[in-house]
């Protein structure tokens, strides 16, 4: 999570949106950069309306613009899939290991998922709040340059991303009847990167 106080920006790093990389593009120009424990770097909007919001809103304002980046939910799943691959977690409950991608979200799609898919959900990250606290503005993994060309115009400086935790390519292709499954159980995230615009 980022906090711009001059600029009046709170950007939200939601997990394999390219964060990692925004995030050391962006930290030099925050007032706040919280890059650490991952329960607070990747803060959702329930827990940014509780813990951080109040002090944000005491100490620069309650005309804030909070925004975040949102990626194709398949694509999601697959970025998820090929980091748990990783060598440093072998042998460990999160590894993806030795599993296909389509048997990850056969485990995905379960009410109660072993860990190496629990991964959570895009729309329970930016879910708004009773009170109001919600996510202004979303942009597209996608497309990920409107994110930085509006940070450029906020910020008044040119934003160079650096690439990182870029994951090996695989081919990530889900049957039919497994991906209607996905969709129909998981609507609200299709709903969501649908909406933005």
């Amino acid at each position: 999570m980022l906090i711009f106080s001059k600029a009046k920006v709170v950007f939200f790093s939601v997990p394999k949106t390219g964060s990692t990389a925004i995030e050391q593009a962006l930290a030099p120009f925050a007032a706040i950069a919280v890059t650490d424990p991952p329960e607070l770097k990747h803060a959702p909007v329930y827990r940014y309306n509780r813990f951080f919001r109040p002090m944000v809103e005491k100490f620069v304002g309650t005309d804030i613009e909070t925004i975040a980046i949102i990626r194709e939910p398949i694509s999601w799943l697959g970025s998820w899939y090929r980091y748990r691959q990783r060598d440093f977690l072998k042998g460990k409950p999160p590894s993806t290991d030795g599993i296909s991608f389509e048997a990850f979200v056969e485990a995905y799609l379960l009410d109660d998922r072993p860990p190496y898919a629990n991964v959570g959900s895009q729309a329970k990250f930016v879910e708004p709040r009773p009170n109001g606290t919600s996510i202004n503005r979303l942009f597209r993994y996608e497309k990920l340059h409107e994110c930085i060309e509006f940070m450029e115009q906020k910020l008044g400086q040119k934003i160079e991303l650096p690439t990182k935790n870029v994951s090996l390519k695989q081919d990530l292709k889900l049957c039919t009847s497994l991906e209607e499954r996905l969709r129909v159980k998981h609507a609200a995230d299709f709903k969501l990167w649908s909406s933005i615009s």
